[in-house]
């Protein structure tokens, strides 16, 4: 079996859709239908169900779906200590500003245990780049939230988060059990700089343009409800800060965390660092 037909088959296996897993691998679907029939000829069996209402793995497809997950991954091993051997493995990973997340702490530990000769760099960003430094090459890998621009680039979910407003605990709306936007629409909201990616500024301006302080940090917002009142939106589950409460905002799309990274990037620790993050984030 050839690598790349197991990559094939595999995203086909986590997409369940044939026209997805061509999207997420950047090619069109009549060659990697070609290639999952030719899988399917070399092992002797059907590995999918295809019908009108979907695709489905067959029990023979269930069995190789956790033994391609291990090919692939002794793989991309294999590569990893080989460029460690000639001195050259390493990944750098960009986190946007939110490293007490779990996913990343198990993340961290599950590369440490499964790619002891890789050096990771982690680069943290502030809110005014969402990509974490993508588009500059300054990561190959970016732990972050979406929406943004994904021109060029593979995005992967991870999680879905609900989200709150964050407000001062004497704020006459810091008592309710839950909000909508249009309880905050008459309310100051902090704003990222003008350059910021307009579908990341949107999303977490609740659809619409609103006026108040600029900031760039997590700890910048934090401080604009203190002082000024301004109304800000966090994801449900971040760490409390004494003299601000986090009410639900229930007309408010999750926030995804994602993974992404360059759709041309070749390096194999990428691949090998996607499959543990969902694995990670999963937990």
């Amino acid at each position: 079996m050839e690598l790349r037909t197991l990559r094939y088959f595999l995203a086909v296996a986590e997409e369940l859709h044939f026209g997805r897993a061509a999207a997420r691998l950047h090619m069109s679907q009549p060659p990697l239908s070609r290639a999952v029939r030719r899988l399917e000829a070399e092992v002797g069996a059907a590995l999918f169900d295809r019908s009108p209402a979907g695709v489905a793995l067959t029990a023979a497809g269930a069995v190789l779906l956790p033994e391609a997950r291990a090919l692939l991954e002794q793989a991309d091993r294999v590569r990893a200590r080989v460029a460690a051997a000639a001195g050259d493995a390493g990944i750098v990973v960009g986190l946007l500003g939110d490293t007490t997340d779990p996913g990343v702490t198990r993340l961290a530990g599950d590369y440490r245990r499964g790619y002891p000769h890789v050096e990771v760099t982690v680069r943290e960003t502030d809110l005014t780049d969402p990509t974490c430094g993508l588009r500059a090459r300054l990561v190959d890998v970016a732990l972050t939230r979406a929406p943004f621009d994904e021109t060029g680039l593979v995005v992967r979910e991870l999680r879905a988060d609900p989200v709150g407003a964050v407000l001062r605990t004497d704020d006459p709306l810091a008592g309710r059990g839950a909000l909508h936007l249009a309880d905050l629409a008459d309310r100051d909201w902090f704003v990222f700089p003008e350059g910021t990616d307009p579908r990341w500024q949107s999303y977490w301006n609740g659809g619409r343009p609103r006026r108040g302080p600029v900031v760039r940090a997590v700890h910048e917002c934090q401080q604009a409800v203190l002082w000024n009142g301004t109304v800000g939106m966090a994801p449900l589950g971040h760490e409390q800060v004494a003299g601000l409460t986090f009410v639900p905002v229930v007309d408010m799309a999750p926030s995804r965390v994602v993974l992404a990274w360059n759709a041309d990037d070749a390096n194999p620790l990428v691949r090998s660092f996607a499959r543990l993050a969902a694995t990670a984030y999963r937990g």
